[in-house]
């Protein structure tokens, strides 16, 4: 899978979990950036990202998740 179609799933992920069609997301996106990604918010998204593309992340990979770029960098890793 191009890194092209993980990020626009991972969009797509990003709007169904916050319940908006407008939001748009960057590589450069945080959790300061979006007002409803709290903690419950960030473990949704990543099961959801799991559930997407078959993957399970480990703790010490999102421990060290600063950004969406981080975010779709390691699961290009994963998918290979």
């Amino acid at each position: 899978m191009d890194k092209q179609s993980i990020f626009d799933a991972v969009q797509e992920i990003f709007r169904d979990n916050f319940d908006d069609e407008e939001l748009v997301i960057t590589r450069e996106t945080c959790a300061d950036d979006i007002e409803d990604w709290d903690s419950l918010e960030q473990i949704n998204l990543l099961t959801a990202i799991e559930k997407k593309f078959n993957i399970k992340f480990k703790l010490a990979d999102v421990r060290n998740l600063k950004n969406v770029g981080d975010l779709l960098d390691l699961v290009a890793r994963m998918v290979g």
